[in-house]
C-alpha cells in the first residue's frame, strides 16, 4: 500500500511499513546513522538519524511512514545542529585517534563527522581510560572507540546457539563492551571479519588483519558515507 508522505517540503509517494531512513534514501535524501543497517532489526541507540516528524523529534530508522506525514530533515537549522552535536559527543566521550586507528578510512563515525561538518568537539574531551582486551584468538577489543551503537550485541551471535557473542556491562559511565571469548574463539574467519565490518568504528578488529595484511580499501575517500547510503548498488 502506498501512502504521500512530505520530506523537506518534497511530496513523495512511499510504502507503507517502510522506515524514514529508508525512504529518505530511496528519494535522495541522506538521513546519518551510526546504528541501522538496513534489513536488520531497528536498534534507535545512536539517534544520529534525529529528524523533526510532524514537529517532534523522533529517530529516523524507528519510524514506519504514514499518510500525510511531514519530516523535516534538513530544511530545519535545528535538527541539523542536533544530529551534528550527537556526533561531537561521541568524539568527546571516547579516545579516537583517527591518524593512528586501523579503521580509518572505513570508519562511520569518522566519515559522519565530515559530512556533519564537524570540525571540533564543542564539548570537553573526557579522555576517559578504558581497558582493552585481547583474551579471545580471534578478536582483540579496543574499548577507547566503542560508541555503545549495540550492533555487535543484537546482531552477532553464535550460530550453533544463538547466544549473544558481545554485550554491555555496567551502567553510565561505568558501562562498557564485552565479549564472551570461548564463543568468539568457535567463531569462523568468515565470521570475525563479518563482526568487524559490521562495527562503525575500530572497536571490533580481527587480529589476522590491520598489521601483516591491512583491514581493506580507505572506502570513504572513494565514496562518501553519504553518496554510498545513496548509491542503490550499496542498498
Amino acid at each position: 500500500m502506498s501512502v504521500k508522505i512530505t520530506i523537506d517540503g518534497q511530496q513523495i509517494n512511499a510504502r507503507t511499513g517502510d522506515n524514514i531512513i529508508d525512504v529518505a534514501a530511496k528519494n535522495g535524501v541522506y538521513i546519518p546513522s551510526l546504528c541501522y543497517v538496513k534489513g536488520k532489526p531497528c536498534l534507535g541507540t545512536c539517534r544520529i538519524c534525529s529528524v523533526k516528524v510532524d514537529g517532534r523529534v523522533m529517530a529516523a530508522c524507528t519510524i514506519p511512514v504514514s499518510e500525510g506525514m511531514e519530516i523535516e530533515v534538513n530544511d530545519d537549522a535545528e535538527i541539523v545542529d542536533m544530529r551534528k552535536a550527537l556526533v561531537e559527543l561521541l568524539f568527546s566521550e571516547g579516545n579516537h585517534n583517527c591518524p593512528s586507528c586501523e579503521k580509518s578510512g572505513r570508519c562511520e563515525l569518522q566519515a559522519t563527522g565530515y559530512e556533519v561538518g564537524m570540525m571540533v568537539s564543542r564539548f570537553p574531551y573526557r579522555f576517559t581510560p578504558h581497558v582493552v582486551d585481547h583474551a579471545s584468538k580471534t578478536i582483540f577489543l579496543q574499548r577507547d572507540r566503542c560508541i555503545f551503537c549495540q550492533r555487535c550485541v543484537d546482531m552477532v551471535r553464535d550460530e550453533r546457539t544463538g547466544k549473544k557473542i558481545f554485550s554491555i556491562k555496567g551502567r553510565g559511565t561505568n558501562s562498557r563492551i564485552e565479549i564472551d571469548a570461548e564463543l568468539a574463539n568457535e567463531m569462523t574467519p568468515q565470521q570475525v571479519r563479518q563482526a568487524s565490518d559490521l562495527c562503525p568504528v575500530g572497536c571490533i578488529i580481527d587480529k589476522t588483519q590491520g598489521y601483516d595484511d591491512p583491514i581493506g580499501k580507505r572506502k570513504f575517500e572513494v565514496k562518501s558515507i553519504k553518496e554510498r547510503a545513496l548509491d542503490k548498488e550499496h542498498r
